[in-house]
């Protein structure tokens, strides 16, 4: 047993053109260690005033009722699925094109998943869903992959003909939007991630989770604190998920100085590649988003041909390209026991094989993108001679 996380930052790191961004981030970090010292003064660690500020920041952003801060995205999956009193043997609907978290917040809630192909947009295919209906369903966890909302329209209506609440995995999608209502916004719950590299990131390791549903939002209340109702006072036994206020701090940092800005260069740079790389014949997009809907690009993604080769000639040109995932979560050894006979997801198993994503962040320049789009050019022009 062994960190692999420590090699993985410090490769990523030294690449001219990284995902990984944190230095630039907070290169001018004095704000938030002067809150640090007041953080201390006060001794609010867990669940002190900045987390408050952060829950109603993030109830503003997704026009919800209610908003808790929890200490992982995943926290707020596995939350919100405990919360609906999961038993053995009952199925949760979702993608295997996702991270592992999504899939492990169904099993240790203590559900079975159920995948579903996605489409040619990389999210779950609402035009599947109700196949996989049985008696046995009680959620539809679905993701807003790389900041791409679902197409919610489809999926609420099936949510409201077989009364299965949805759970909106928006770990990817802070500040987008479909048809100008907010990630997160439209299930019984919207769970939000502020990991290191998401376009809200923090010092470790945070997430939100808004509703709308009171009852709902009550028992969430409960479960991320032990049960707790008051200091001396214990409701039911629930599970230690308070957000560190000091990652409330940076958060809230990033959300008032920052978030506009990360945004709106995330989608600049993402269309600037978009527009450059559409007539290359070894290139392909994915479905973006039209007008209506607002995608936030938490990664950028293409369709190649000879996607290893190129990945690793990038690499080597210094441009972090990544293959977000190579091996889908219904092939990894975790997921073995839930995969029933026949299972074929065409579509999952197609894309992995062609998907790279390349670095869109705020601190990515136009003569980074260019550096970028010479390179894949370059790269097929002379596949045949490179090794």
């Amino acid at each position: 047993m062994k960190n692999f996380l420590i090699k993985q930052y410090q490769k990523d790191i030294k690449k001219k053109i990284s995902h990984n961004y944190l230095p630039y981030q907070f290169k001018n970090s004095s704000q938030i260690f002067k809150k640090i010292k007041l953080l201390i003064k006060n001794c609010d660690f867990t669940l002190g005033k900045e987390v408050i500020t952060l829950e109603n920041n993030f109830k503003k952003l997704t026009k919800t009722k209610y908003a808790f801060g929890v200490g992982s995205g995943t926290d707020a999956m596995f939350l919100s699925l405990r919360a609906l009193d999961l038993k053995k043997g009952d199925e949760v609907i979702t993608t295997s094109f996702t991270f592992y978290s999504t899939v492990g917040a169904i099993v240790t809630a203590g559900g079975t998943p159920v995948f579903i192909d996605i489409g040619n947009d990389l999210n779950i295919n609402p035009d599947l869903i109700e196949k996989k209906i049985t008696k046995k369903t009680k959620a539809l966890l679905i993701v807003h992959w790389a900041g791409k909302v679902c197409d919610m329209e489809k999926i609420l209506k099936i949510s409201k003909k077989y009364k299965i609440p949805i759970i909106e995995d928006a770990c990817h999608a802070i500040g987008a939007s479909f048809k100008n209502k907010s990630a997160g916004s439209f299930g019984l719950s919207g769970c939000f991630s502020f990991h290191p590299l998401k376009n809200i990131n923090v010092w470790g390791d945070g997430g939100v989770l808004c509703t709308n549903n009171k009852a709902f939002a009550k028992k969430i209340y409960l479960l991320r604190n032990h049960g707790l109702v008051s200091r001396n006072r214990c409701k039911i036994f629930g599970y230690n998920s308070r957000l560190d206020t000091i990652q409330a701090i940076v958060a809230n940092y990033i959300f008032k100085n920052r978030l506009k800005i990360i945004t709106k260069k995330r989608i600049l740079n993402s269309n600037y590649l978009d527009e450059k790389l559409k007539n290359n014949k070894d290139i392909s997009l994915p479905v973006r988003s039209d007008k209506n809907s607002k995608e936030v690009f938490h990664l950028y993604h293409i369709f190649c041909k000879k996607q290893k080769k190129l990945v690793a000639y990038l690499n080597k040109k210094g441009i972090d390209a990544k293959i977000h995932y190579p091996i889908p979560v219904h092939k990894q050894q975790a997921a073995k026991k839930y995969i029933k006979k026949g299972l074929n997801l065409v579509n999952t198993d197609r894309i992995v094989r062609k998907i790279i994503s390349l670095p869109v962040h705020e601190y990515v320049k136009t003569k980074d993108l260019d550096f970028i789009i010479e390179s894949i050019n370059f790269f097929y022009k002379n596949e045949n001679s490179i090794h």
